[in-house]
């Protein structure tokens, strides 16, 4: 679960906020006015969303391997990729 935070907060207590970040892999979503803005997330989490999207994508790649995609093909499909590994995290 990801704790909503201030622009506010953020900026008071930003020491504090990386190291439950770092420390506890607590999420945090930054917000102004109501707004989301970004999110806070251990770099683990990123990089776990990286690879998943690289193995998704040649996943994709090997079954239509009897057809070599076009570039706007390949684009679509890397795409897809991303979308899918971030629904998964």
């Amino acid at each position: 679960m990801a704790f909503k935070v201030s622009t506010l907060k953020i900026r008071q207590q930003l020491g504090d906020i990386l190291n439950r970040v770092f420390l506890r892999h607590d999420e945090f979503i930054v917000e102004r006015k109501g707004r989301s803005l970004a999110a806070l997330v251990p770099v683990e989490k990123i990089q776990q969303m990286q690879i998943a999207a690289r193995l998704h994508l040649l996943q994709v790649l090997e079954k239509s391997k009897s057809s070599e995609p076009s570039q706007e093909k390949a684009d679509e499909l890397a795409n897809e990729a991303k979308h899918e590994s971030r629904k998964k995290s």
